[in-house]
């Protein structure tokens, strides 16, 4: 096996920059690394795998997350590495490498932002640009010691992006401080539109005014709306590693002092987080197969054999499978999304610190053990589709880990300003 050239396995390409930002915006100064599934004028989008890139023709236009970057004034780094199809949480790209975990060395990046995460964790951008469809912002950031987000479903627009599976994606970002994170959320999220009612009766007795509307998918909340209780599920910090799980909860104990005791959630049985994470699965694998198996099933012999092991197992699954999950899926989100209200749910982002390089194995995250367990704490945002911030801390052996904190439907500018009070006021 050749050595990997760590440059590669970070970025596909990188300028100085390679589409310098416009304007006097509040991201000038800073750099982008953007995932390779959003489209970037005059580069076609790999997904991580070689043969899939040499297929595809460039792209006549930016999607909308790097333009709207671009506009406020953020150069644009390159195109960095994802696990190939972003069908991974591991960052072991059979084709191009392990992008380098600086917080962590000798273990792996986590994906499948990972390239997006190492690029801002190294210094070699200031702003990680990714998606997290099942946890592929916030494993790589804990991984890392990296500040990151996946946003509420359907609040960015995911024009210009390929899917993975579309009732999950969003997009997400990782930086190296709370402030930065706010500041890329005040450029993407779009602000709620002001409309004035024509009477007071509008607004349901409640006087004139304006009340917030937008043309599709949930409202965005106002920064500096308040959150309510601090919730905790604590049969969800059971699925984490011991270390892990005291790092969160040392890091809980602070975030207590600052707004007050966490209210305990009752949760299921661990069982019961399985069947979740089944029915994530299902649905996230026959939309996989949607978009990308006819590809896929033409170039078995070019696809990594743990992503080309998890498409020949998505290819299974039958309608009837989907139509189940599907059914499931609409309670299970409602049961989540009741536990967080108005409040803040608190959980770790992965159930480990990152595993070392050499014991990734064929599965690419460790034992297939630790990525299940690992899955059924990423799976509770990306099923209730709701915002999660991951903020970094550390185990008592000094490995990055995190402590995620998800808030309700368009309260993610609200949560980045509640998470940072444990990281500096956001700029």
């Amino acid at each position: 096996m050749k050595p990997i050239d760590t440059a590669t396995a970070v970025w596909r390409i990188k300028a100085t920059p390679l589409i310098p930002g416009a304007g006097e915006g509040s991201l000038r100064g800073e750099s982008v690394a953007v995932k390779d599934l959003f489209a970037v004028a005059g580069e076609s989008i790999g997904a991580g795998n070689p043969v899939r890139l040499s297929q595809q023709p460039a792209q006549s236009r930016s999607s909308t997350a790097v333009q709207a970057l671009i506009g406020s004034g953020a150069d644009i780094a390159g195109i960095a590495q994802t696990d190939e199809f972003a069908l991974s949480l591991a960052g072991t790209n059979a084709h191009y490498g392990t992008p380098p975990n600086p917080a962590a060395p000798g273990r792996i990046s986590g994906g499948s932002s990972n390239g997006s995460a190492s690029a801002v964790a190294l210094g070699e951008a200031s702003i990680g640009l990714g998606t997290d469809t099942g946890g592929s912002i916030r494993v790589p950031a804990a991984y890392q010691g990296l500040w990151g987000i996946r946003t509420t479903q359907d609040l960015i627009p995911l024009t210009g992006v390929q899917p993975l599976a579309q009732s999950f994606d969003t997009v997400g970002w990782v930086t190296r401080e709370p402030g930065l994170l706010a500041t890329v959320a005040q450029t993407l999220i779009p602000a709620p539109k002001k409309v004035a009612p024509t009477a007071p009766s509008a607004l349901g007795g409640m006087g004139t005014g304006s009340i917030p509307t937008v043309p599709r998918g949930p409202v965005a909340w106002e920064a500096d709306r308040q959150l309510g209780e601090l919730k905790v599920v604590e049969e969800l910090f059971a699925l984490a590693d011991e270390d892990v799980a005291n790092a969160c909860r040392v890091l809980l104990g602070q975030l207590e002092a600052q707004v007050g005791r966490s209210v305990a959630v009752h949760g299921p049985d661990p069982e019961i987080f399985n069947e979740w994470k089944h029915t994530f699965t299902v649905i996230q694998s026959r939309e996989a197969w949607a978009n990308h198996g006819d590809w896929v099933a033409a170039h078995w012999d070019h696809m990594a054999p743990d992503v080309g092991a998890r498409f020949r197992a998505a290819s299974q699954f039958t309608s009837a499978d989907e139509a189940a999950a599907r059914a499931q899926h609409a309670g299970i989100r409602e049961t989540i999304r009741g536990w967080v209200g108005n409040g803040v749910l608190a959980l770790p982002s992965a159930a480990s610190v990152a595993p070392l390089l050499d014991e990734a194995g064929a599965e690419g995250n460790g034992s297939d053990t630790l990525r299940q367990r690992t899955l059924m704490l990423t799976t509770i945002g990306s099923l209730a589709g709701l915002p999660v911030v991951n903020i970094p801390t550390a185990t008592e052996q000094g490995l990055p880990t995190g402590l995620s904190l998800m808030g309700p439907s368009g309260s993610d500018k609200a949560l980045i300003a509640y998470a940072a009070q444990l990281g500096g006021p956001p700029s």
